[in-house]
């Protein structure tokens, strides 16, 4: 699934393989960092022989994300884990709801534990700031856009989470789309250049974005042909007036510094996408707790 600027990109869906090798990868090296060489507090006080039962909780209102992945990491621990989901990812629950249950080898669910909690409550935070964002706009025809502002190895996943929250991934990576920002202009020789050069070597159904900083520019930007600005760093009357100056030429996204008390301001301007890194650099963790309860031999 391509970012919002790539031709693979469909507007639509949130599915994502978990049972990839690169998940698997990443579980395997987040258990190795966290257990080391064993789960030693388990092994001295606990019977390896004991059967356990536990439960992810939501202690707030959150929308989950992260599930399939939290599972994974017991599988990856014990296979004969059994694994039973309360609800599903992009569900929005109320504090006290139970999310899922895991039962099995009570050394598994003790090990396992903060590895899958650390994934469930980052993902799940993620997805609740994109779906309070979200609301925000609604009656406006903005859309919420990421970043590549992401955690070096997660990007897929916290891109993910925001999907599930309601948002729209940006580029997903550097191959995805062609967004000339100020390093670019500065090294290509300017707006009409870069633009210039983008058009003319650009893959067949790529658009060209470029990144603005004042009326001026955007008026070089249009002129030069590009399909979409980026309005950087500007207040929601000069992103007014620069929308109202392009007068539908071309589509408008903006950014810098925009969070849950100006975002609205940004959509009533008029913008068609608002770009929030904070999305995936700044969301808080939600807090889910798993309390684990020994199961009575029959």
């Amino acid at each position: 699934m391509g970012g919002y600027l790539s031709p693979t990109n469909s507007g639509e869906g949130t599915g994502f393989d978990f049972s990839s090798e690169e998940i698997s990868d990443l579980v395997r090296r987040a258990l190795t960092e966290d257990v080391g060489r064993g789960d030693l507090t388990t092994r001295v006080t606990v019977d390896g022989a004991l059967k356990a039962k536990g439960t992810f909780n939501s202690k707030q209102r959150l929308v989950v994300a992260g599930l399939p992945l939290a599972r994974k990491v017991f599988e990856t621990l014990n296979r004969s884990i059994e694994w039973q989901p309360g609800v599903d990812d992009g569900s929005e629950v109320a504090a006290g709801t139970p999310v899922a249950l895991v039962c099995g080898a009570a050394h598994s669910l003790l090990t396992g534990e903060r590895v899958a909690l650390n994934f469930l409550q980052h993902l799940s935070g993620i997805a609740t700031l994109a779906r309070r964002l979200k609301e925000q706009l609604a009656g406006t025809r903005a859309q919420i856009l990421d970043t590549r502002k992401t955690t070096p190895g997660l990007r897929a996943l916290q891109k993910y989470a925001v999907r599930i929250g309601g948002g729209t991934n940006h580029r997903m990576r550097l191959d995805d789309g062609i967004l000339i920002k100020g390093n670019h202009l500065r090294l290509a020789g300017g707006i009409r250049a870069a633009v210039a050069r983008a058009l003319r070597d650009r893959p067949t159904d790529f658009r060209v974005e470029v990144e603005v900083t004042s009326r001026q520019e955007l008026d070089e930007a249009t002129e030069a042909g590009a399909e979409r600005v980026l309005l950087d760093n500007m207040s929601p009357a000069e992103v007014r007036e620069c929308v109202q100056r392009a007068a539908g030429r071309v589509r408008v996204e903006v950014s810098g510094g925009i969070d849950a008390t100006n975002i609205r301001a940004y959509a009533e301007a008029g913008a068609d996408y608002i770009s929030v890194g904070a999305l995936t650099h700044s969301a808080p963790a939600v807090d889910i707790n798993f309390r684990i309860f020994p199961i009575a031999k029959t």
